[in-house]
């Protein structure tokens, strides 16, 4: 539970600064009539409104074990995520669609020294955002944290193209690279939920989250283990779930069984992730 206060405190700080870098390149995209640096500005929106879908996920998620739902809530932290690529995939859609329409009615952006600047400032806003949050979300094993650090490092990339198509453009390059540029941070916004899809639906569908080979040697590394099988993991890094069939000597006491699948454990903890929880099956 004091996880999920401490990544509360982390997506507000995060949504804070993300509305800040969104709004300072909407308003300046559009008044220097840059179509890379307003998609800039509403792939940053999207960043912001990810913080609110965050908040709401791990409100949810936070929500303590009840009578219908025994392995608590916390996979809604892991919707909320994909939640979030839906409005990526979205959001990129958009800005492939408005750098057509540049490309058709091409305008050249108005750019200078000032608006150079405060985008760098914009950039290395989200440089600390993404080293910061992507730490807390390790730290803290929050899957929403690390998902959106991901969108956020995007944006890094995002910014260093347009940035460039900018100041290609004051350089005298033809103003086609400005909708180009665009195209550019659409890739990278389908790219981002992509990889957010990927990650938090496989744990939604159950994905094997440890090799079964590092689970079967440390369950054989006991003495009275003979055999292991049907070996099946799933979760998260922050709340993990193994489980297994342990054949043993069969003149093994319920007593020495459970301290035995106990020991396990605490080895499973110690060498895999200390959030694991078995269920173990004994076999004579």
């Amino acid at each position: 539970m004091d996880n999920y206060k401490q990544v509360k405190r982390v997506l507000w700080t995060i949504l804070v600064a993300n509305l800040v870098v969104a709004g300072l390149k909407v308003i300046i995209g559009t008044a220097i009539k840059s179509a890379g640096m307003t998609a800039d500005g509403f792939h940053s929106l999207t960043d912001g409104s990810s913080n609110i879908v965050g908040l709401i996920g791990i409100h949810l998620a936070s929500k303590p074990v009840d009578e219908d739902h025994p392995y608590g809530h916390g996979k809604f932290e892991m919707m909320a995520a994909l939640f979030i690529a839906v409005m990526l995939f979205l959001m990129g859609a958009k800005v492939v669609i408005d750098g057509i329409g540049r490309l058709i009615n091409p305008v050249e952006p108005e750019i200078t020294v000032q608006s150079l600047l405060i985008l760098v400032v914009t950039l290395c806003v989200n440089i600390f955002v993404c080293i910061y949050e992507h730490a807390k979300g390790k730290r803290l094993g929050s899957k929403i944290l690390i998902s959106d650090s991901m969108h956020t490092r995007s944006d890094i990339y995002i910014s260093i193209g347009v940035l460039a198509a900018l100041a290609g453009i004051r350089l005298g390059l033809p103003p086609v690279i400005d909708p180009i540029a665009s195209f550019i941070v659409s890739g990278f916004i389908f790219h981002a939920a992509y990889e957010i899809l990927a990650d938090n639906g496989g744990i939604l569908l159950d994905k094997a989250v440890v090799d079964t080979e590092s689970i079967k040697n440390i369950a054989l590394s006991f003495e009275s283990v003979k055999d292991v099988h049907d070996i099946r993991s799933r979760g998260s890094e922050a709340d993990l779930y193994i489980d297994m069939h342990i054949m043993t000597r069969p003149d093994m006491s319920v007593e020495e069984s459970h301290e035995l699948i106990h020991d396990i454990e605490e080895k499973l903890r110690a060498d895999i992730n200390k959030s694991v929880q078995l269920i173990a099956h004994i076999e004579d």
